[in-house]
């Protein structure tokens, strides 16, 4: 039997995620439906709303409506490359299908200023993060601890705090703590010795994620930045650095990927609280 253990808790996987998925599919038609019962919705508008799932079609985009259902977290707009028209059509499209608080990444001060007019939305400039609808009340008990090597560090990190704290978690920052001043950060063990996850980001030589994970015990996710001189190579020598960490319990992210970090953070975070409800 036991050469088809793995065999079948992959099947059993699979069938828990799609059970989930028509679930809430269901449920989202049941709305729809009520809703045409009671006259809120004309049968024509609720036609067009059970054609579009799971995806809006904008012509320039496919809006997934369902991202939260298949993954827990609805979809995150990446703002670079896109008009601020293109945005706020997305946003719009969001909106009218029930998304309240959405998530901009990427986003030019320019863009930012377009969408502002239109949609009530928050700029965050250092990170180029956009969050309209507001930032949700954390919903985690453990706690996100966000550190960086130094200053030049902080739009990375501030995009993965921002994230994380999007995603419904508490974070506690901790910026300017490399290694070249090394007592700055044991100052703050307290903090790295009760965290749930800790995102450390840094550049030049990234040995920042390798001193917290030889301190802490819970998982370390590391960002290597591009900051850094001639030799960093635009953060490839951190991100080789990190990833021949001798840390246990580090892993990493893409270069100036703090969206990626916080958004794994949360979600080992919330299946710690998953995992405490239980």
């Amino acid at each position: 039997m036991a050469r088809y253990a793995k065999p079948l808790s992959f099947v059993w996987s699979v069938w828990s995620v799609w059970s989930v998925w028509r679930d809430e599919m269901q449920n989202e038609t049941k709305k729809i439906l009520e809703s045409v019962k009671n006259g809120s919705v004309s049968v024509d508008e609720a036609l067009i709303r059970l054609k579009t799932q799971p995806f809006d079609e904008l012509g320039y985009a496919k809006v997934d409506l369902h991202r939260k259902i298949r993954n827990g977290a609805p979809e995150v707009i990446y703002g670079a490359g896109k008009t601020a028209e293109q945005i706020s059509g997305i946003i719009r499209s969001m909106k009218k299908n029930g998304q309240e608080n959405i998530l901009i990444t990427r986003l030019s001060e320019k863009s930012a200023a377009e969408i502002e007019k239109e949609h009530n939305a928050l700029y965050y400039p250092d990170a180029r993060i956009a969050i309209v609808g507001g930032m949700p009340e954390p919903e985690c008990c453990g706690e996100i601890v966000v550190a960086t090597g130094g200053t030049s560090d902080i739009p990375v990190a501030e995009e993965a705090a921002l994230t994380a704290e999007f995603l419904a978690n508490r974070v506690t920052r901790l910026y300017d703590v490399g290694v070249a001043g090394l007592h700055r950060l044991l100052s703050h063990k307290e903090e790295i010795m009760s965290a749930g996850v800790i995102i450390a980001v840094a550049g030049m030589e990234g040995a920042l994620a390798s001193v917290i994970g030889g301190l802490a015990d819970c998982p370390v996710i590391a960002v290597p930045t591009s900051v850094g001189y001639g030799a960093s190579f635009n953060g490839l020598a951190a991100l080789l650095s990190m990833l021949n960490s001798c840390a246990a319990g580090v892993s990493v992210v893409n270069i100036d990927n703090g969206f990626g970090a916080g958004y794994l953070a949360s979600m080992i975070n919330h299946k710690e609280k998953n995992k405490k409800q239980e």
